[in-house]
């Protein structure tokens, strides 16, 4: 499988464009006083960009990570597939050796694992 496509977005643009708006709001809002509200305003809601880049920077590193884990699991159910097919003496190795990296494998009542 390949990576995710690139976002639709340019957070880098974006972050730009926050930091070009902060300054011409601090300069604005220091010239003129009768609307030091609204700038006030604004700039509150120009605090929430920086936090809103970086979840979505974290939210998308989960993504990938688990687009990666789901291609392993898929690439582990195919080779099973595969290996069930050529008769190999264990066919289900890949499979739980693939889980065993996400999870540690379960044991039944005497203790004993996959």
């Amino acid at each position: 499988m390949t990576d995710l496509p690139p976002p639709d977005i340019d957070l880098q643009e974006i972050t730009t464009r926050h930091h070009i708006a902060r300054h011409l709001l601090t300069a604005l809002s220091a010239s003129t006083l009768t609307l030091a509200d609204l700038w006030n305003s604004i700039h509150a809601a120009l605090d929430d960009i920086p936090a809103l880049c970086a979840e979505i920077l974290r939210m998308r590193d989960d993504m990938t990570a688990l687009y990666h884990s789901r291609a392993d699991l898929l690439a582990a159910a195919r080779a099973t597939l595969s290996a069930d097919h050529a008769g190999e003496a264990d066919p289900l190795y890949y499979l739980r050796d693939e889980l065993t990296q996400h999870t540690p494998p379960p044991s039944d009542d005497q203790g004993n694992a996959w």
